[in-house]
Order: structure tokens, then C-alpha cells, then sequence
């Protein structure tokens, strides 16, 4: 899975008004909904792709919706951007075959897995470098440490902090902080929704960031919402 994509699947949710850094995906998996993009009102229809830091909301109590977030920067986020038309900040469906042609899926299949594939099909092929994969690998196996530096990667691969930055970026088309930091937010989110024993404080510490308030900053920044707003909601979200 690309961790620079966030994929939730939402039933019967309603969101009120906000905004977030990320590119968003909201496609209907069967009945049509009501959303509110940059004030103006969309009825009934089946999905949109709108930019970073575009003000919406959804009403959908009836049936599921499919939502990506997706980093701006990151290679997938930059062929999003290709998409739009010039001065445009908002791509609206208005029925499933407007999907399926969008984002060249099948006829009359809105599966979140088939619309996941058909996105990264889409990016170009990359032969990674080794120290790529190296570090890669190392965020997968400690995203949790909360003392991780641009120093600390460096070192595994002995290379300048800026050398591999230039590296990681120029393969990946986004930095390395911005890796990590959704890796862990991708982690927190999943354990707000499938583990509900567990307190928001506790999910904060076990996925690498400071405390509490450090998680409510960057996950309403990356995502429009707080985690509290996820736990709430966790019977009515599942994450891919």
C-alpha cells in the first residue's frame, strides 16, 4: 500500500464543514449525496476530487462512501494535479460512468481496491535505490520512536542528511518527514478505529509523536478532523 494514500470507507456519515492539506477523493459506493464545496451546493451526486485546503462537507445517512487522502507532493498527488483544468478546484461526478472514465476503472465498478489500483497504475515506474528501500523499510519497522532525526536516517546509509533528502524526494516526490509523519498518522488512525479500549493519549505515544495535542495538530491539518472524531465514529469506518 502506498502510505502517501489514506483510504477510509464510510457509512451513513455525515462530516461538517472543514478543510485539510491533502488532495481528496469522495466517491458514492451506491446512493448519491449532498455536499457543500467553497459554498456552493452539489445535490445528488456521486462523487468529487477537489485540491488542498478547499472548505466542504458531505451529508451522506444513506449508503457508503469511498474517501482518499492523498499527499499533495507525493508522486500519485502530483498526477492528481495534472487533472484539472486550469483555475479549477473541484472535479464533481455526477454518476458512476463520470467515475469510471475519470479514473479509468471498469464499468460499474466503484470498489475501493479496483479505484486504488487504477490510481497508482497510473505512476510511472521507478527502479528505487537500495538506500531508498533501506529507509523505507526502517520507517515500516519504527515509525513508533519518537527520536527519529534526518540524522538517524542519514546514518543507516551514510550518506549527508541533505544528500539522501535530494534522494528520497526526487524518488518518491515528497520528503522524507512527510513519509513518516503519514506513516504514523496512517498507524494512528488505524488503531483509533479497530482498537477502542485503547485512549487517544496511548495511540499518540505508540505511533511516534509527542503527545496527545502533537496528533490532534497534524491529523486535522492532513485530514480535517480530530482523532476523537474517528474513535467516535469507528463502528461507521474502515480504513485500506
Amino acid at each position: 500500500m502506498n502510505p502517501f494514500i489514506l483510504a477510509l470507507q464510510a457509512r451513513n456519515l455525515t462530516v461538517e464543514i472543514h478543510h485539510h492539506s491533502a488532495y481528496q477523493i469522495v466517491l458514492s459506493n451506491d446512493t448519491a449525496f449532498t455536499s457543500t464545496i467553497n459554498g456552493k451546493l452539489y445535490e445528488h451526486i456521486h462523487g468529487f476530487l477537489i485540491k488542498p485546503n478547499v472548505s466542504h462537507h458531505c451529508i451522506a445517512e444513506k449508503g457508503t462512501l469511498n474517501v482518499l487522502n492523498i499527499e499533495p507532493y507525493s508522486s500519485i498527488g502530483l498526477e492528481l494535479s495534472g487533472r484539472f483544468k486550469e483555475n479549477e478546484e473541484a472535479v464533481i461526478f455526477d454518476s458512476p460512468l463520470e467515475i469510471n472514465a475519470f479514473f479509468y476503472t471498469p464499468k460499474n465498478s466503484l470498489n475501493i481496491n479496483v479505484l486504488l489500483d487504477a490510481l497508482l497504475s497510473k505512476l510511472p515506474a521507478v527502479d528505487y535505490d537500495e538506500r531508498v528501500i533501506k529507509i523505507v523499510a526502517y520507517i515500516k519497522e519504527n515509525y513508533f520512536k519518537s527520536d527519529i532525526t534526518p540524522q538517524t536516517f542519514a546514518d543507516i546509509v551514510f550518506l549527508s542528511p541533505s544528500r539522501l533528502a535530494a534522494l528520497f524526494k526526487q524518488q518518491t516526490g515528497s520528503s522524507l518527514s512527510k513519509y513518516l509523519l503519514w506513516t504514523r498518522m496512517r498507524q494512528a488512525v488505524y488503531i483509533a478505529l479497530t482498537d477502542k479500549e485503547k485512549s487517544l493519549t496511548d495511540i499518540a505515544y505508540d505511533t511516534g509523536f509527542y503527545d496527545l495535542p502533537q496528533l490532534n495538530k497534524y491529523m486535522y491539518k492532513m485530514f480535517g478532523m480530530p482523532p476523537k472524531a474517528l474513535k467516535f465514529n469507528s463502528d461507521l469506518i474502515q480504513i485500506y
